[in-house]
């Protein structure tokens, strides 16, 4: 019996030396880890929001610059995994949107550095190459470099499906004033653009239909839009159970297209279209457009009726009567809407 208490004393021995030996090991692990984190000083560490909403205070303060970006994207030069090259670019569209002395500050040779990711292999990589020129499209200065990279992001958004790059593409290219050499791209694209507006996405729908309407008021590619092939429910667009962002870009777009075809210009060519094309859904004989524009009118959201009641009156006016629509626009046509 008067061995169990020596026992017991060893077992309390034995479990301190265990717990001991685990401390110092997770200690030197911790120091390692530290010591490395040192050394490597990753571009990552300090590109968090709170720590880069800081630097711009500072930058406010002191007015000095922390030199953040350009440690982003001189990081960005070298060599890097994809997720590396993901997170890098993450982080300089926070520093371009906060610290915007610094983004002034970039060069053309940067804006290409960025949009040479756009041809990496890594989708996640694109769409933060494309954020990240969205971000930089705010400034003036750089949109016509950013310009170059239209075609490029045409190309992606007409071959990749992806919803969040679709966004990403289609906002980049919301925020640029497209050139005329990108228009033989866009008729190109034009199915890719339609079948973005009719997918289940409703964030790149509403992106789908703002480009449509801009490209819409381009004489040049009116009939390409017009002409192009649609699905048979294509008026689902116009259900009132369609989200209200939804209803009013495909209400103006819908607007713009109206307005278009009624002009002199377009008026005075004789043109032909498919069965199964926007304009046979939107304004051809057999369209239900009418009655999806009057259940609109007394939509919850005001926007949205005000926009139905404006395509109702443009649908309305002679053929022959080209008005200049504002933004939201204000006149389409409504063939025998009553």
């Amino acid at each position: 019996m008067c061995c169990i208490p020596q026992h017991l004393g060893q077992m309390d021995i034995c479990k301190g030396v265990v717990s001991l030996a685990t401390a110092a090991g997770a200690i030197c692990l911790l120091y390692k880890a530290i010591r490395a984190g040192i050394k490597c000083q990753p571009p990552l560490c300090s590109a968090s929001p709170i720590c880069i909403a800081r630097l711009a205070i500072e930058r406010e303060q002191h007015g000095r610059d922390s030199g953040e970006l350009r440690r982003l994207l001189n990081s960005l030069e070298c060599k890097q995994d994809e997720y590396a090259k993901s997170m890098i670019l993450h982080s300089i569209t926070r520093c371009v949107y906060l610290l915007e002395s610094e983004a002034s500050a970039c060069t053309n040779d940067d804006i290409t550095l960025v949009g040479s990711m756009l041809d990496d292999k890594d989708n996640s990589v694109k769409i933060q190459a494309l954020n990240t020129l969205k971000a930089f499209s705010g400034i003036r200065k750089f949109r016509l470099k950013i310009q170059e990279h239209s075609i490029k992001v045409l190309e992606l958004i007409s071959t990749i499906w992806d919803s969040e790059l679709h966004i990403a593409g289609l906002r980049l290219l919301n925020n640029l004033p497209l050139p005329d050499f990108a228009h033989p791209q866009l008729r190109r694209v034009m199915p890719a653009l339609m079948e973005i507006l009719q997918s289940d996405y409703i964030l790149a729908q509403v992106q789908a239909a703002r480009l449509l309407s801009n490209l819409a008021q381009k004489n040049d590619l009116l009939y390409d839009i017009l002409n192009c092939q649609v699905h048979s429910n294509f008026l689902d667009l116009f259900q009132s159970t369609q989200p209200g962002s939804l209803l009013l870009e495909v209400l103006v777009f819908a607007e713009w297209l109206s307005e278009g075809r009624s002009s002199p210009h377009y008026h005075a060519v004789k043109w032909h279209y498919n069965e199964q094309s926007v304009h046979e859904a939107l304004f051809g004989d057999d369209s239900r457009l009418a009655d999806r524009l009057l259940a609109l009118v007394i939509h919850p959201e005001e926007d949205v009726q005000i926009q139905a009641c404006k395509v109702i009156v443009s649908l309305q006016c002679p053929q022959d009567v080209g008005v200049q629509p504002s933004f939201p626009p204000s006149h389409s046509c409504f063939n025998n809407a009553e």
